[in-house]
């Protein structure tokens, strides 16, 4: 067993990863052998992930707040504080808060051999963003 009672410092991401002002907890460590990636991740309006993948997939559990979440070709969903949102292996998608609310989830996902969590693509637009038909 082990205790973790110091945890790293609140993090700004890389801003190639995100759009608007995000910040980014460390939950879990991440030493091997363990793969597990576990992060609480804070969104203030309008702030969401640029286009991404996951090895091994992703579930976010949405812990408050309002907010949004796209598959590629798929439509624009509202998530709320109690939703948990499993997106599979290789499904390119995006995650943020909607313009008019702060947005905080968990972030769960593994590492695969070489240690790579996700593959980040190009930043989600505004006019992608804000497309909710």
């Amino acid at each position: 067993m082990d205790i973790i009672r110091r945890r790293p410092q609140t993090a700004s991401p890389p801003q190639d990863w995100f759009t608007g002002r995000v910040f980014i907890d460390e939950v879990a460590p991440t030493d091997a052998p363990s793969r597990l990636r576990a992060y609480k991740v804070h969104f203030s309006p309008s702030a969401r992930t640029a286009w991404h993948t996951h090895p091994h997939g992703q579930v976010i559990h949405v812990t408050e707040g309002v907010g949004l979440v796209q598959c590629k070709g798929g439509s624009i969903e509202e998530v709320r504080a109690g939703d948990t949102v499993r997106f599979e292996p290789g499904e390119e998608h995006w995650h943020g808060a909607d313009d008019t609310h702060f947005m905080t989830h968990l972030a769960l996902h593994e590492a695969d051999d070489d240690g790579a969590d996700a593959e980040w693509g190009n930043q989600v637009t505004d006019a992608e963003y804000n497309d909710r038909s």
